[in-house]
């Protein structure tokens, strides 16, 4: 059995759409941040060659095929041929719909205990390409930190990110991914960037193209933003979710705030938890 392996959060500290492929993925631009914000996941091996996984709630069988921990483990079996099982329980603490990629890296920590558990031996970049399977996200995640994310997330390049504190709130109300990517009124056109000019001024650099649709799907997102700028901050959403965030200022609170918004303040990794496991 592996125990408790960490499955980080990320912020978007900006996010540009700069294409469309005929394929309909989008291209995308963006620096991706793991925080410490957690969800935990432990494996243990069946001999059977079945994957099921169980939660919080107490659950014991195989869950539905949309389930990212149990397709991840499907996928590193097909790719493999690996005929050994697993039984994944997750302890989740990431939102959903939030914007922040707490399925991706479920499915990233659960590829990465997976070819320790079953002995695999696989590099980062074959099982980056069995995680992009899986959504534009994972590849990310089974990375060394910090990143220049490009394409529809499989270009990956290192930057240095030094470690800063965040204010991170998840009003209610999600938002589906699809939803914002499908309508109408996304902006598809951003010019490229650069990482030397986001390195220049990383928090005032940019934008979320996905941010305007949002805020008319779900006008939780607005209310928060107002709240954060009220008391002299600057928020901005992360990914493509219902989550704003906010450099935080040493020694300062924040204003009282509906009891349904989940608020917590988090600090960035300077490295992913699990990055020397391969």
């Amino acid at each position: 059995m592996i125990y408790d392996l960490p499955a980080p959060a990320k912020l978007n500290v900006f996010l540009h759409v700069t294409g469309r492929q005929a394929n309909g993925y989008h291209q995308i631009e963006s620096v991706f941040v793991p925080i410490n914000w957690m969800d935990r996941i432990s494996l243990d091996l069946r001999r059977d060659g079945q994957i099921s996984r169980s939660d919080e709630s107490g659950l014991h069988s195989v869950l539905p095929a949309e389930d990212l921990c149990v397709r991840a483990a499907k996928a590193l079996q097909l790719a493999t041929g690996c005929r050994q099982g697993v039984h994944i329980h997750l302890n989740k603490s990431i939102p959903s719909e939030a914007g922040m990629g707490g399925g991706s890296s479920d499915a990233a920590t659960t590829l990465l205990g997976l070819n320790r558990l079953w002995r695999l031996g696989l590099d980062r970049y074959r099982l980056a390409h069995v995680g992009l399977t899986l959504g534009a996200d994972v590849p990310f995640f089974l990375h060394r930190g910090p990143a220049f994310v490009q394409g529809i997330g499989e270009r990956i390049t290192p930057i240095a990110f030094k470690s800063h504190r965040f204010w991170v709130i998840k009003p209610a109300m999600g938002v589906a991914t699809k939803a914002i990517f499908e309508s109408a009124r996304l902006k598809r056109d951003t010019n490229p960037a650069t990482i030397s000019a986001f390195v220049e001024a990383p928090f005032d650099f940019g934008r979320n193209d996905l941010q305007p649709v949002a805020e008319q799907l779900c006008p939780d997102i607005s209310r928060v933003c107002e709240w954060l700028r009220k008391q002299e901050l600057a928020p901005r959403m992360t990914g493509s979710g219902s989550a704003v965030f906010s450099p935080a200022r040493r020694g300062t609170g924040l204003l009282p705030a509906p009891s349904d918004w989940l608020i917590r303040e988090c600090h960035s990794l300077e490295a992913h938890p699990l990055a020397t496991w391969v």
